[in-house]
């Protein structure tokens, strides 16, 4: 098929023909094994050559050497066992005509000294990453032969393995720690001019050319303009630009702007949601301009509108849609479909980037799939058994999932809702005005149940009689949950629940002291909400740091928020009490850790998050009645078979529930919950 779309032009690169020009950037998922990309690993990028992107990049980055220990999951791309797993990584790509690259690299200062065999960091100067605290060692002369040797060798092993190329990493990692005035303190001949600064990346640049030939294709994602003071400037990020397009040595440049050594830093390099999308492209654009050579990028360019856009107007050459891949490996083949506004959307809510940074794995909101293609795929066959009458209690994330997934099977589904709208907890956390994107998981299933054709009964409390006259096979409650108090010793009535705040049916108070001891997006943003009205507000956590199930990106802009706005933060503090004086309320404070430690606050308002209890009337009511009474083997929900156990075989309906419904939990769990469980209707 031909087509204008500029998207879908073929681009070649050096002896490569990539068939278009879309491609996933080098990122680590953490799906390795013992630093390898076994089964899991490979599943993930074969789904995106599955779904028609041209080139996908592994590793974010492979590791040259055994003294750049993984900081979250990397791949060991120093030990020669990695070649067959390679192979077989770019092999099932390959089939998909899917051309495979990785990212190499050693982390220098990026990492820290108390992982795996207990080396010193080390880096162009002893200067602290503050993001991974390790205090690095000066690299000496030795370290530079070996390492500039390991490079070279992790090429050829890439090379082996069948990958189309290999790309250096430089922004925050050691070669590019040589570049910026703010890491390279050096008076030898890596220190000083630029030439000097640049004398590490020519040594590696020749080794591994010398390793690999000619013929093999070589990149670099570097930094062009650290973009703060004492980091490296513009003029000359673009100059060294300029001298690798001119070297021979590299043939393609895959440019970043930024720092990545705090939390903040980072996500101006990959901004979160509420934050602007593609901060980089025009960036990346007068780099190209600069220096008229290939030019990758890849930087919160989550629509296909804004990627076309970058290729149309000679921005890029390669638009990376890295997290858009995430949140919907198949975007490339629903383009050359015409089913564009089939794609699922990434929201920006960057899930995936935190549970990594805090040591689990990539998993995106509300892409269950993702990360799990040995047990979950992305495209839901259709039932081989009867066809069901599926009925769905709740349009909330996972009751939406559920209803979706019923459907893609070929059951006939009825959702049943008791407000006026769909979204539930999603549609409560918009109220942040920074989060409206989120608003997209509930969007586009609500577009999916209409093209299913799955009617949605909105304004309906369904009771145990509402639901026994649908005459149901199945039965999913997913009613989610009602927010609780935390345990107090007196007081209850006094307090305002976080979801009063977010909804807008209790206005901030002027002086507010919040406590949350949930430690999520649901208590920081009633927080969020109440700083921005002007209030004093004092949020009290009993964590020694507070919002720990939210990760370091998220945390970012709500921390910024408080520090604008003069919020006092207070940890290791429980909230014992509630009572009233006067026209204040006074709330008694104590201690995990001293006994006999009391304190009070005088405010106007308390407000609390202390999670949800399941809306769970109907589920019991209708679980005497059901086949399964309820139960779910877990056994075989992980491992296949029949996963509701027939306790009263006689019954007529089976009777599951999901998300918040059993437990409080997150957008995540629910949305998982509608998958699995759907699956298995």
């Amino acid at each position: 098929m031909t087509s204008n779309d500029p998207l879908l032009q073929p681009y070649q690169l050096k002896h490569l023909t990539l068939k278009n020009r879309v491609m996933s950037t080098s990122h680590e998922p953490a799906y390795s094994e013992d630093g390898m990309p076994k089964e899991r690993y490979r599943l993930y990028h074969a789904e995106k050559a599955k779904g028609g992107m041209a080139l996908t990049m592994t590793a974010g980055s492979a590791i040259v050497s055994r003294d750049s220990p993984a900081a979250f999951g990397n791949l060991h791309v120093y030990e020669d066992r990695i070649v067959p797993w390679l192979a077989e990584l770019a092999d099932a790509c390959h089939e998909r005509d899917c051309k495979v690259m990785i990212q190499i690299t050693h982390l220098g200062r990026r990492t820290g000294w108390n992982k795996a065999d207990w080396l010193p960091v080390l880096s162009a100067s002893p200067v602290r990453e503050p993001a991974h605290r390790a205090f690095p060692k000066t690299i000496e002369d030795w370290d530079i032969e070996r390492i500039v040797a390991d490079y070279a060798a992790a090429a050829q092993r890439c090379q082996a393995a069948g990958l189309d190329g290999i790309e250096f990493e430089a922004y925050g990692h050691l070669m590019d720690g040589f570049w910026s005035p703010a890491t390279n303190q050096r008076d030898d001949d890596f220190g000083g001019s630029l030439d000097n600064r640049l004398r590490f990346t020519g040594m590696v640049l020749d080794a591994v050319r010398a390793a690999v030939g000619e013929k093999f294709v070589v990149g670099i994602r570097m930094v062009a303009d650290e973009d703060f003071e004492k980091g490296l400037p513009k003029e000359e990020g673009v100059e060294i630009a300029r001298r690798l397009a001119n070297s021979g040595k590299v043939d393609f440049l895959n440019i970043i702007r930024g720092s990545i050594e705090t939390d903040a830093a980072l996500t101006r390099v990959i901004p979160v949601t509420g934050m602007r999308s593609s901060p980089h492209l025009d960036f990346a654009g007068e780099v190209r301009a600069a220096t008229k050579f290939p030019t990758f990028h890849a930087a919160r360019i989550s629509d296909v509108a804004t990627a076309r856009h970058a290729i149309a107007t000679g921005k890029l050459d390669m638009v990376g849609m890295t997290r858009a891949h995430i949140a919907d490996p198949h975007i490339v083949r629903k383009v050359m479909e015409g089913r564009e506004h089939e794609i699922r959307p990434c929201v920006g809510a960057t899930y995936c980037l935190d549970r990594i940074y805090e040591g689990g794995e990539a998993l995106c909101i509300h892409n269950a799939a993702t990360g799990r293609e040995a047990d979950i795929p992305h495209i839901i066959p259709r039932t081989e058994g009867p066809k069901r009458n599926v009925v769905v209690v709740g349009a909330g994330a996972g009751g939406l999932e559920a209803a979706r997934v019923a459907a893609e099977r070929g059951h006939q589904v009825t959702v049943l809702e008791a407000s006026s709208q769909a979204g539930g907890q999603v549609r409560l956390a918009t109220q942040n005005p920074r989060r409206k994107e989120l608003i997209g998981i509930i969007d586009w299933r609500l577009a999916e149940l209409d093209r299913l054709g799955v009617e949605i009964r909105y304004d309906t409390w369904a009771e145990k009689d509402d639901i026994l006259a649908l005459s149901p096979d199945v039965v999913v409650i997913a009613t989610g949950g009602l927010p609780q108090n935390p345990p107090l010793a007196a007081g209850d009535s006094l307090v305002t629940s976080s979801w009063d705040i977010m909804a807008g049916s209790v206005k901030p108070a002027e002086n507010v002291l919040l406590y949350d001891d949930n430690g999520g997006h649901q208590g920081m943003g009633a927080a969020e909400l109440i700083a921005n009205s002007g209030a004093r507000l004092e949020l009290v956590s009993p964590e020694r740091f507070f919002a720990p199930e939210m990760g370091g990106m998220n945390h970012v802009p709500y921390m910024r928020a408080f520090q604008e706005k003069g919020v006092t933060i207070t940890i290791n503090t429980r909230l014992r009490s509630v009572r009233r004086e006067g026209n204040q309320l006074v709330a008694e404070l104590g201690s995990d850790f001293a006994d006999g430690w009391r304190g009070e606050r005088r405010v106007d308002q308390v407000v609390v998050e202390h999670g949800t209890l399941p809306l769970d009337d109907l589920y019991l009511a209708l679980k005497p009645l059901s086949k399964n009474g309820g139960a779910v083997d877990y056994e075989r929900l992980v491992n296949g078979g029949d996963i509701f156990p027939a306790r009263s075989p006689q019954a007529g309906f089976v009777l599951f529930r999901i998300g918040d419904a059993v437990a409080s939990r997150n957008i995540h769990a629910a949305i998982y919950d509608g998958i699995r469980f759907g699956l298995r209707i």
